[in-house]
């Protein structure tokens, strides 16, 4: 792997994905959430290591955690929950980091999974980081805010691409073409959706500022990403592997998702002292009446 792609890997195995975690709010992910820098570290190590089996054992131990992840998806599902577009966007964050690290185990062993090459395998484990967890994390959370067609929409469409761009992998160019295209449509959607918030009143700025480089990231970096399946279905030029990366990879890491992550954050801490201080007027009162009954 190159120096950018490792960096790029080690921002989703270490911030991104428990980062994310952390604003499902759900509280059986909690120990996960808390475990998660045990599987991740060894996993950061291993990209920096040569191929081989330390390399690949340490792959293994993060691939650990991605299945633990994984093995809670379907948990609420199953008991008739979550079965909305925002709760199927969210079942998809939780599974793809699993598809990543097995990309990421057979490349460091140098293994040739199905057939594809080890610069695919590579250039897999960031895709399934962004592409699959945080935009799918991103899909259902602006669909909790937003449920109307669009916030539907996006919910929906972002985890149909990312499994279209994945069978397409398998199926040939025209087919991940066709993903592209659906993942391209639910990120822009998931990004009128922010713009939209970032302009709403009681909005700080650092918030502000935070949504609407996210949502002005997502027309540049997916833009690249349909020049690239399109080029490679047509043989049109395209942008090259290396390019991609430095350019859509990069973007989505730091302008998309981590923006978008940390305004989630900052939306969400401040809704919970808002609430708070709602609550507290009302039990200050309550105990003033109390106190004065006694």
């Amino acid at each position: 792997m190159s120096a950018l792609v490792n960096a790029i890997v080690m921002l989703g195995m270490l911030v991104v994905v428990p980062a994310g975690l952390r604003l499902t709010e759900r509280p059986e992910l909690e120990r996960i959430r808390r475990l998660w820098p045990l599987f991740a570290a060894p996993g950061a190590l291993a990209l920096w290591l040569p191929r081989g089996a330390t390399a690949t054992a340490l792959a293994c131990v993060y691939a650990v955690g991605t299945v633990l992840l994984a093995l809670h998806a379907p948990r609420p599902a199953a008991r008739g929950r979550d079965l909305d577009p925002a709760g199927i966007a969210l079942l998809t964050a939780l599974v793809t980091p699993s598809v990543a690290a097995t990309a990421l185990v057979a490349e460091r062993s140098g293994h040739e999974l199905f057939g594809f090459d080890l610069g695919i395998l590579a250039l897999t484990v960031p895709h399934f980081h962004f592409a699959g967890f945080a935009a799918a994390l991103i899909a259902g959370l602006v669909c909790r805010v937003s449920d109307g067609p669009a916030g539907r929409f996006a919910a929906l469409s972002v985890p149909l691409g990312t499994l279209l761009v994945l069978v397409g992998y398998f199926i040939g160019n025209w087919a991940e073409l066709a993903g592209a295209v659906v993942l391209t449509a639910g990120m822009w959607t998931v990004g009128l959706l922010t713009w939209r918030m970032g302009h709403e009143e009681g909005r700080d700025r650092t918030t502000r500022f935070l949504l609407l480089c996210s949502a002005a990231v997502l027309v540049a970096t997916m833009l690249l990403a349909l020049s690239w399946a399109l080029g490679e279905a047509t043989g049109l030029p395209h942008p090259t592997l290396t390019w991609m990366a430095a350019t859509h990879g990069l973007g989505n890491a730091l302008g998309f998702a981590l923006c978008s992550l940390l305004a989630w954050r900052r939306i969400h801490t401040h809704d919970a002292a808002r609430t708070e201080a709602r609550t507290e007027p009302r039990t200050d009162a309550r105990t003033r009446t109390e106190g004065r009954t006694a």
